[in-house]
């Protein structure tokens, strides 16, 4: 039987399961409204902030056991916030713009494998055969997704929803090491604190005229004369509330406090249910016609997904201890 920690826990990745399956589905109605620089480092300043009350009560905690937060921390995730939010997530977010939500929702959804990867590369964690196969086909489910044969996805979409699926992978494996001193929710909020101030204050070099004329004569319009208030409307501010507050703020939240409440691998099956709810949203609510190929590529790295996390789950079966 179900202890009350497990219940709520089951609760929360739920929850998280189905904030981050809809993200790809809202990004797109609000994409033609807002500059994505703009939605990027807006929704990560309050996903931020909702993060903050959690990852305060960490650092009490810890203070307790005489760990303190330091100058060299702050640069560290000030650094994180760079890779993660400024890189990784202008990334994604102009992914939606150039690929249907259910492709960028599958696709990021393998993030987790090639952090597999990353931490044994840079990390030097240990990496099992059921990784390697999980890794295979995590990588033939993406080929199915592409059908490079009869390609009728936009080129522009698959690579920079891949580049932001790698580059957020390290930005995970390079936040490990902070997250074994402070835990992830602090590693989390203040990456992404960090990152949305960084990105602010590049969208506000773009207002400089010299920045402007040259970001335009490349082909840069996105990244010229960045809005800070505009485009926010009555109609699409209870979409923008959902992806600022919903989705970076409390999905985040429900993620960690469901690892808290349960563990890591299983916290984890949100990553593995949102393969399959996200292009189900996608095909309800945009009409997203959903291909064979695509569905056979689902499978495939749901079978990658399980193949990594079962094994976590069936030595692990109940609550972690604290």
């Amino acid at each position: 039987m179900l202890s009350v920690n497990q219940k709520q826990g089951y609760f929360y990745i739920a929850v998280t399961t189905v904030f981050f399956s809809l993200m790809e589905i809202v990004l797109k109605f609000i994409g033609g409204d807002l500059n994505p620089v703009q939605v990027t480092f807006s929704r990560f300043f309050f996903g931020g902030l909702v993060l903050l009350p959690f990852a305060f009560n960490s650092l009490r905690r810890l203070e307790k056991e005489q760990i303190r937060m330091e100058a060299a921390d702050l640069r560290y995730f000030a650094f994180l916030g760079l890779i993660g939010i400024v890189i990784s997530m202008m990334l994604y977010q102009m992914a939606t713009l150039h690929a249907n939500a259910s492709v960028v929702a599958v696709l990021f959804s393998s993030n987790p494998l090639f952090v597999l990867v990353l931490a044994y590369l840079i990390l030097h964690e240990p990496i099992y055969m059921r990784n390697v196969i999980a890794l295979l086909l995590d990588i033939v489910g993406i080929v199915f997704i592409i059908d490079p044969l009869h390609m009728d996805i936009e080129p522009l979409g698959v690579v920079l929803t891949l580049s932001a699926t790698l580059i957020f992978a390290f930005y995970t494996v390079l936040g490990k090491r902070k997250c074994y001193k402070f835990g992830g929710v602090v590693v989390t909020c203040f990456g992404f604190l960090f990152g949305s101030v960084e990105l602010i204050f590049l969208a506000a070099a773009g207002h400089l005229p010299a920045v402007a004329d040259f970001l335009l004569a490349h082909g840069l319009q996105n990244f010229a004369y960045i809005p800070f208030f505009t485009g926010y409307t009555l109609q699409n501010l209870p979409m923008v509330l959902f992806v600022y507050i919903g989705v970076t703020g409390l999905g985040f939240a429900s993620y960690f406090i469901a690892m808290e409440k349960t563990s890591a691998n299983t916290a984890g099956l949100g990553f593995f249910f949102k393969p399959v709810l996200a292009p189900i949203l996608a095909f309800l609510i945009l009409h997203e016609y959903i291909p064979v190929h695509m569905i056979l590529g689902i499978v495939f790295i749901l079978c990658g997904s399980l193949t990594n996390i079962l094994p976590g789950l069936l030595h692990k079966p109940s609550a972690r201890s604290h």
